[in-house]
C-alpha cells in the first residue's frame, strides 16, 4: 500500500472533480474512483417524463467522473457496490418508511459505503487515504490522542450532521479538502482549475427516487421485492383521539407534515405521532410538535471518549435545524443516551440523528427513537 497515493471519491459533481484536480495541481499521487450504487433504470413507472434530475450516482455522472480524470491526467475506476447499497441503504429507508420513521440514507451510505467498502476498495487499489468533496473538516486533538470531526466554514453547505458516524479509524484515513472554501470559493477554483463540469448544478435528491415521490418508491419496491405493499389504511386521529379521515399507509407521513393531510379544518394541522402497530396517525396544533426531552440510540462518540457522566451541547436534530443548548445523559449499560433541551424544539423524529456540537466540533451523534 502506497501511504501518499489518495482515491478520490468522485461522483461526477463539481466538488468531488474539484478536489481530484486541487490535488493534482499539488502533485499529490491520485486515483479517481466512482462508487455504482443504483441501477438508474429499476422501477421505470417511476422514471418522470424526461427523466429525473437534481440527483446523484446517475449513468451520465459516472461519465462526467471519468470525463474529469481524463482531463487531468489521472487513472480512473468503477467500483459496483450496488448489492451493499440496497442491503445497507435502500432496504432500511424502505423498512423505517413502513414502522413510521423517517430515514437519512445519505448518512447510512456514508457508515456503510462511502467510508466503509470505499475505503477498503481504496486499499485494494494501494491508497491508504481517501479525499471526497464533503464540506466538513478533520483535525487530530493532541491533548486527547483523538480525531475530530468539525463543520465546514460555509454554513450553508456544512455536512458534518450526515458524518457523525464515522469511526476514529475512518477519520485518520480521509481527508476533506474544501472543508475551509465557501462553496462560491470551489465555484472559482473550479474555473481556475479548468474543471471540465465547473458550471454542472447542484445534485440534491436522493439517488434511488427517481421523481421525489418517497410513498410510491416504498410501495413499488416492496412490490417488486416480493415483499407485497406495505399495509395501508388507517385512521387519521387527533391529540384527543377523535377519527377524522382514513389515511393509506403511514409511510406517507413524517412528524411535522402538514400538507397532503386529506383533511381540511379552521387551523392548520400537523402530523405529531405516528403509531405504526395501530396504523394511526396522529395530528394536531402546531404547539403539539413541542418536545423537551427524548432518547437516541446507536451513539457513536467522536471527539471525545464516551462520557460518565452527562454533557452540555448544541444538539442538532435535522440537517436544516438551527442546533439548541441540550443537556446528553448518557444510559449506562447502554448505546442510549436521554437528551433534554433547555426549551422545547419542533418536530422530533424518530429515525433522523441528533448530533451534539461544541461550537465547530462534532462531539457524536445517535439515532432519536
Amino acid at each position: 500500500m502506497d501511504k501518499n497515493l489518495i482515491a478520490v471519491a468522485m461522483s461526477g459533481g463539481v466538488d468531488s472533480s474539484v478536489v481530484a484536480a486541487l490535488l493534482h495541481s499539488e502533485d499529490q499521487p491520485i486515483v479517481g474512483m466512482t462508487m455504482q450504487l443504483w441501477n438508474q433504470q429499476r422501477m421505470p413507472e417511476l422514471i418522470p417524463e424526461g427523466g429525473a434530475t437534481g440527483r446523484c450516482c446517475s449513468l451520465d455522472d459516472v461519465y462526467d467522473a471519468r470525463w474529469v480524470a481524463e482531463s487531468i491526467g489521472v487513472p480512473f475506476y468503477v467500483v459496483n457496490f450496488e448489492d451493499r447499497f440496497e442491503e445497507q441503504v435502500v432496504k432500511p429507508f424502505v423498512d423505517d418508511y413502513v414502522s413510521g420513521r423517517t430515514p437519512i440514507p445519505c448518512t447510512l451510505c456514508n457508515n456503510f459505503i462511502k467510508f466503509d467498502q470505499f475505503l477498503d476498495m481504496a486499499a485494494q487499489a494501494g491508497a491508504e487515504t481517501i479525499a471526497t468533496g464533503h464540506y466538513a473538516r478533520i483535525d487530530f486533538d493532541e491533548q486527547s490522542g483523538r480525531w475530530r470531526l468539525l463543520t465546514g466554514v460555509d454554513p450553508s453547505r456544512d455536512q458534518s450532521y450526515f458524518l457523525f458516524g464515522l469511526t476514529q479509524e475512518q477519520l485518520s484515513r480521509t481527508l476533506f479538502p474544501l472543508g475551509h472554501l465557501q462553496k462560491s470559493e470551489v465555484r472559482e477554483l473550479a474555473q481556475k482549475l479548468k474543471v471540465p463540469v465547473a458550471d454542472k448544478g447542484e445534485s440534491r435528491e436522493i439517488c434511488f427516487v427517481p421523481n421525489g415521490d418517497y410513498a410510491a418508491f416504498v410501495e413499488t419496491y416492496l412490490e417488486q421485492s416480493g415483499s407485497g405493499a406495505p399495509e395501508a389504511q388507517g385512521e387519521l386521529v387527533t391529540t384527543d383521539g377523535e377519527t377524522l379521515a382514513q389515511h393509506e399507509g403511514v409511510h406517507r407521513f413524517t412528524i411535522g407534515q402538514r400538507k397532503g393531510l386529506g383533511v381540511a379544518t379552521g387551523s392548520p394541522l400537523y402530523v405529531t405521532e405516528i403509531q405504526p402497530a395501530e396504523k394511526k396517525v396522529v395530528v394536531g396544533e402546531k404547539k403539539d410538535l413541542l418536545r423537551r426531552k427524548f432518547e437516541i440510540d446507536d451513539i457513536n462518540w467522536i471527539s471525545i471518549a464516551e462520557p460518565k457522566e452527562p454533557i452540555e451541547a448544541d444538539v442538532k436534530i435535522r440537517y436544516k435545524f438551527a442546533p439548541a443548548r441540550a443537556v446528553v445523559r448518557p444510559i449506562e449499560g447502554s448505546s442510549r443516551a436521554e437528551v433534554e433541551f433547555e426549551q422545547p424544539q419542533l418536530s422530533v423524529t424518530p429515525g433522523q440523528a441528533a448530533v451534539f456540537y461544541d461550537r465547530d466540533v462534532v462531539v457524536g451523534g445517535g439515532w432519536i427513537v
